[in-house]
């Protein structure tokens, strides 16, 4: 997946442990899955599939970080959910203070999940990483996740 030269990094990153799956957007990426969280939507894997490969590729690039563009981001996905699943869009809570925004405290799913697999991340390493980076290991080590694209997220992210 190419990126424009006009948009920011942050908004249109996929990761490398995404490659089995990011190519033709079968499944949510977490540069998507970020910006679910920032403009306060949930949206099930079934609903994404949905949409057109043009329309998945375009919440990838399109930006989602003023509240303009929030709030463009929730409108058009919301239009889009209804439009092919004729039922509103499921909110859910915008966190205030989200944790991948905290660069002065790890979140203890993350210690936790990292200890299980004998790796331990510093404070200044956890400062380091984009914002993006640290939403992607918070949502790789909460409980239920599937966790196979945790190691490889730290060794990209050089955390290992």
């Amino acid at each position: 997946m190419s990126t424009p030269s006009d948009m920011p990094v942050e908004d249109t990153l996929t990761f490398g442990f995404e490659d089995e799956f990011v190519d033709d957007l079968r499944c949510i990426p977490m540069v998507v899955r970020f910006k679910l969280d920032t403009c306060g939507i949930k949206l099930k894997l079934a609903q994404w599939n949905q949409f057109s490969e043009d329309e998945r590729e375009q919440f990838v690039f399109q930006p989602c970080t003023d509240e303009d563009e929030i709030e463009d981001y929730r409108m058009f996905l919301s239009d889009l959910v209804f439009m092919y699943a004729e039922t509103e869009a499921t909110e859910i809570p915008i966190e205030e203070n989200p944790a991948w925004l905290n660069t002065s405290n790890i979140p203890d799913s993350l210690i936790e999940k990292a200890k299980a697999s004998d790796v331990t991340i510093s404070l200044k390493q956890w400062q380091a990483l984009s914002p993006l980076q640290r939403f992607a290991l918070i949502k790789l080590s909460q409980p239920g996740h599937e966790s196979k694209n945790f190691l490889p997220a730290l060794k990209e992210f050089k955390l290992i």
